[in-house]
This record gives C-alpha cells, structure tokens and sequence, in this order.
C-alpha cells in the first residue's frame, strides 16, 4: 500500500514539474537573444546572427533580414549545387578538372603550389573548396558549373530569393579594386597573388596603383578600406542570413540532396580548417558543428549546423560581422555567441 501511494505521488510530482521544464524550453530563445543583443552593443561595428532550432522551430533573428557580405562561406552553396548536378547525371563527382595557369587565385589552400596539367576530380576540388577554402578550387568549380547557371540554380532550387548573386574569387578581385580605378580590370590572377603577398593593407594598395601605373590623385578610393566598403554596396557575393539559413535547414533536412550527398557535405564542414577563434571556440568540449568561415576586409562570417545528424536536435547558426577594426574583435563576438549557444543548452 505504501509503495502504491509513493509511485502516485512520483507521478503527480513528474506531472507537475513537466510544465516547469517546458517553460524553461521555451525561454531560451528570448535569453540567447538578449545576449546577442550585448554581443553586438560590445563589439565595434555590427554582429548579425540567425538561429533556428529545427526540433522546437524556435528561431533568433538578430540583423537577419538584411544583406551580409558572406565572403567564403558561398563555398557551401557551390557544394550543394555541384552535388546536384551529379543527381541530375550532368557530372560525376569523379570527373577531373586540369589545372591551367589561369587557374591560381590568391588565397588558401595547396594548389597554388601544384603545377599546371594535374588533374583533380570534382569531390577533390570541392572537398579542397569547403575544408580548406581553396579559393583555386572554388574557382575552378564555379566556371565548372557556370556561373550564371550556379546562381539561378541556388534561386530555383535551394533558395528563392536572398542569396547572391555569387561570383568567382578572382571576379572579387576585380570588382574590389576597380572602385579604385578602371584599370583593375586588367591586373592578372597573378598580379593579385603577388598583392596578397604583402601583408600591410596600406602598402597593398600603393602596389594595385603601382600595378595599374596610376598616381593616388587619379584613383577614385583613397585607401583599401574605401575600396572594399564601396564594393560591398554592390551586394555581391552577399545576402540574408535567414536566407542562408533557410537553405541550411534544407540541406539538413534532406530536401535539397540525397542522404549519400547530404552526409558527405556535411562531413566536409565538419572538417574545416579554419574557424578554430570563433563560434567553435566557444562551445562546450564535444560539440559537432559542420560549418564554413570567410573573411575579407573588415567583414568576416562563420555559419552552419549544430548537431548536424540529429534533425530534430540540429541547429541552424549563421553569423557575420562587419566594419570592426581588428578581426580579433569580431572572433571575440563569435567565440561570445559559441558560449551563449552552449549555455542556452542547443549543444547535443
């Protein structure tokens, strides 16, 4: 009799409590988006982030809904839209690519110490592109793809409107240094790969004008901030980081490749090289977080899927950062948002 009142009473407790912990569920969106509001009144300039837990469909908008220069991180999408075409039967993963010459871009990544004529498979080359941000490889698969082809394909099939469009790394180059004059047009792969051998900002700028053969007073942006910044009011290579999530949440949820393709994909961003300073760096020990950085002048991102193999624990982040005056500041912000993400209990 007595065990039979102390089993009642451990139901009508559990009972009771179940609300309390549901309540406390369903408060973490609204704390995590309390301390990304601090993340972003500490860091100069401005931080962004968009995150969505795909169990619950609780979601934290933050600067979302407006365009963010997505450096590297457009390297996802080319993954996807490349294993794509290989579901379609355009391509298989094992058909080769010969590196030219015209190939080398500035940049990560090994093959710009390769030797002209080797010849790499498509899963090499994006494995390269996503792991190891290869910007030769990336570029080599965008014209691979084509490009005008690759950005109507992220519109039709895996999002409608808020991406891109997105060109190749070698066209940055470009389109970034001819806001200082014209003639950038003309500067070759291997004019920038010998820029970006220089490390100081100011004397990188003083060599595009000794490239191009022009004073300062002929140039029409005074310095490579004014450059970039004016570059990216062009809204390339940018967009929405609800966007971006939405197509993330595809991807996880099977809709955009088949389970084989889904799985490599994500095994390769949970790979990366880089990104160790930022959102990683504050999550707790063990996290699985399949992602992508970039980084250009004073603009940076990190964004992916936490608890990616779980599809009702999986958790869209997507981060960027902008107008900082060190990167440290913004890998600070990041590393702030991985602690929040693990505090708010999002992490498996």
């Amino acid at each position: 009799m007595q065990l039979t009142r102390d089993l009642v009473f451990l139901f009508v407790f559990v009972v009771g409590l179940a609300p309390a912990l549901a309540d406390e569920r369903e408060d973490w969106s609204s704390a995590l988006a309390e301390k990304v509001r601090l993340i972003d009144e500490d860091m100069p300039g401005n931080f962004g982030v968009y995150v969505r837990h795909l169990g619950d469909g609780q979601t934290v908008k933050h600067r979302a809904d407006r365009d963010w220069y997505l450096a590297s991180t457009i390297k996802i999408p080319l993954g996807v839209a490349l294993m794509q075409r290989v579901e379609d039967g355009d391509m298989a993963l094992d058909d080769e690519l010969t590196l030219r010459a015209s190939d080398y871009v500035d940049g990560g990544g090994e093959l710009l110490w390769a030797e002209p004529g080797t010849r790499y498979s498509l899963s090499n080359l994006n494995r390269r592109s996503i792991i190891h941000s290869d910007s030769s490889a990336t570029d080599m698969l965008i014209r691979h793809l084509g490009a005008e082809s690759f950005n109507n394909q992220i519109r039709e099939r895996m999002v409608s409107n808020g991406l891109g469009p997105i060109t190749t790394i070698l066209q940055v180059r470009h389109d970034a240094w001819s806001e200082v004059h014209e003639d950038a047009s003309m500067l070759t792969n291997r004019d920038f790969i010998e820029i970006n051998q220089i490390r100081s900002w100011p004397d990188r700028y003083q060599a595009v004008l000794d490239k191009m053969g022009i004073d300062k007073s002929e140039a029409d942006a005074q310095s490579t901030r004014q450059a970039f910044d004016r570059y990216y009011q062009r809204g390339i290579n940018s967009g929405s980081l609800e966007a971006f999530g939405v197509m993330l949440e595809r991807l996880v949820k099977g809709e955009l490749l088949n389970e084989d393709h889904t799985s490599r994909l994500l095994d390769d961003m949970e790979g990366i090289t880089t990104g160790d300073r930022r959102i990683k760096a504050g999550l707790p020990s063990g996290a699985t977080f399949a992602h992508k950085t970039g980084t250009q002048v004073a603009r940076s991102c990190n964004i992916g899927v936490l608890n990616p193999r779980e599809a009702e624990q999986a958790v869209i982040v997507a981060a960027c950062a902008e107008d900082y005056d060190q990167i440290a500041q913004a890998e600070r912000a990041y590393r702030r948002l991985g602690q929040a993400l693990g505090e708010a209990g999002l992490v498996r």
